[in-house]
Parts: C-alpha cells; structure tokens; sequence
C-alpha cells in the first residue's frame, strides 16, 4: 500500500505528502546548481510540514493536536521564506509552482486549526 492508498481521504496529508516529494525533486535542483545552503534548509522545512501533520494523526489531546499542526505552519512559513528568496533570485530556478502549493497548505492548516478550537 502507498501513502497516497492509505490516507486518499486525508487531504492534507496528500497535499504535505506530494509537497515534500516536489520540494525534493526542487532541492535536488538547487543542489546540481551547488546552491547547497538553500537545498538544505528547503529539504529540511519542506518536508517537515507534512511529518508534523502525520504526527498530529496520532495527538493526545485537542491541544496537541493544534500544537503539533502549529509546529506544521511554523515550518511552512520557513519554507516560504526560501521560496520567496529562490523566487526573487535571478539564478535560482522557477518555484512558483511549490509557492502555489505551499499557499494552499497554509490555507487547509489555518481552517483545521480554527475550526478544532471552535469545537
């Protein structure tokens, strides 16, 4: 069984899930390139949103949850700023794409987020 099989009805894990296989493919990029700083701290927080939100599958509370799925923002908004630099950058590639996609990732967290508090 994939990921992809075992949580089709999870749409934030999907989303996380493809993000970080694109955020490798993009790094792998940057580090042909010899952009290796920047490779790094993307692979790093990049796919770390998408762990967090796995790991908020399993919280021990309602309060975990929102905090593990805080932590998945923290780390999104991380990736963000160097997708922003790559993207500002003349000699970096195209991330637009994985901006795109980060956006509406933030999007789906920020809604679970506020909708569990309201529960």
């Amino acid at each position: 069984m994939t990921f992809n099989e075992k949580y089709k009805d999870n749409a934030l894990l999907i989303k996380t899930f493809n993000f970080a296989l694109n955020i490798i493919d993009y790094t792998n990029e940057l580090q042909e390139q010899k952009k290796f700083v920047i490779a790094n701290q993307l692979l790093k927080s990049g796919t770390s949103i998408g762990a967090n939100s796995k790991e908020s599958q399993n919280a021990e509370s309602k309060a975990d949850f929102i905090h593990k799925l805080k932590i998945a923002i923290k780390e999104a908004d991380e990736t963000e700023y160097w997708l922003f630099l790559c993207d500002a950058h003349s000699e970096y590639p195209n991330c637009k794409r994985l901006l795109n996609d980060l956006s509406e990732i933030l999007k789906i967290l920020n809604k679970i987020i506020s909708t569990s508090r309201r529960n």
